[in-house]
């Protein structure tokens, strides 16, 4: 279990970026941790991982302080930056100095993944590759680590539509009891089919962290020739396709998650959205 609490954090002694962030997280899930750019979302990532310390506030792995590190967190996560850096090293090279740390790597997975984003005939050197050939290679080596929490930050930044299709296609897939997967990213149309859990960070809070069904109960998204009032409507979106809203959903009726008018809606009714998802 991954939880922060309360956590304060600010790169500006005079301003915090962060004022009592709480989020808790569940084996089992793959969660969309959404917001706007400069949010924080890769610096909390990074609070939760070690890398950053808390100012206030603890994050803890299995009941750990994530800032200790140790061999058996470090052997239990993956975390993915955005920005990645990779060595002068072959992709052969590259699994065989780092796949030893992650006692649950499978070279199977790792070529299967490779063969899948088209990757399986690359011999040169990975620092030598594009910015989307780089990125499929460490999402590759990534999944086939099989750790129980794997991190990514923006991992379709850099990828062609084609390997979108791919990479969706792919963590559809990867689902797992066991694990739990984070993918942030501020561009929600390519989450919209993977994630079954929605976090969204905002002028330093969680203000939203629930499963995609909760969300589908309390909330009713639709599309309509013109705006109706069965209910409290949290967000109005006028398209030549329809008029689009986010209601309450006090009939229960099903309809299908959409992420972005979700976050548009979270950041409008930031209380109301507290207190319906408590």
């Amino acid at each position: 279990m991954i939880q922060l609490k309360n956590v304060e954090f600010g790169y500006d002694k005079n301003r915090k970026l962060f004022n009592g962030v709480n989020w808790q997280l569940e084996p089992g899930h793959l969660y969309g941790l959404l917001g706007r750019n400069g949010a924080g979302k890769t610096t909390l990532l990074k609070i939760m991982t070690g890398l950053l310390f808390p100012q206030a506030g603890e994050a803890l792995i299995d009941g750990e302080p994530a800032h200790k590190r140790t061999a058996q967190q470090l052997s239990d996560i993956y975390f993915l930056q955005e920005e990645i850096y990779v060595p002068h090293l072959k992709i052969k090279q590259f699994e065989a100095a780092f796949a030893p740390f992650y006692p649950n790597f499978s070279h199977e997975q790792f070529v299967e993944y490779l063969r899948e984003m088209e990757m399986d005939n690359m011999l040169g050197f990975i620092d030598k590759f594009s910015h989307g050939q780089k990125k499929k290679v460490m999402i590759a080596f990534a999944l086939a680590t099989n750790v129980p929490l794997l991190i990514m930050d923006e991992p379709t930044n850099g990828l062609d539509i084609p390997t979108k299709s791919i990479f969706r296609k792919i963590m559809a897939a990867y689902a797992d009891k066991q694990k739990t997967v984070i993918i942030s990213t501020h561009q929600v149309r390519d989450l919209h089919s993977l994630i079954d859990a929605v976090s969204i960070l905002d002028n330093g809070r969680m203000i939203l962290n629930a499963s995609s069904d909760l969300i589908t109960d309390k909330l009713l998204f639709d599309v309509d020739d013109q705006k109706t009032q069965d209910g409290k409507v949290f967000y109005t979106e006028e398209t030549p396709r329809g008029i689009y809203q986010v209601k309450e959903n006090v009939n229960h009726i099903d309809s299908a998650l959409d992420l972005e008018l979700l976050f548009n809606a979270a950041v409008q009714n930031k209380q109301e959205f507290t207190e319906l998802f408590k």
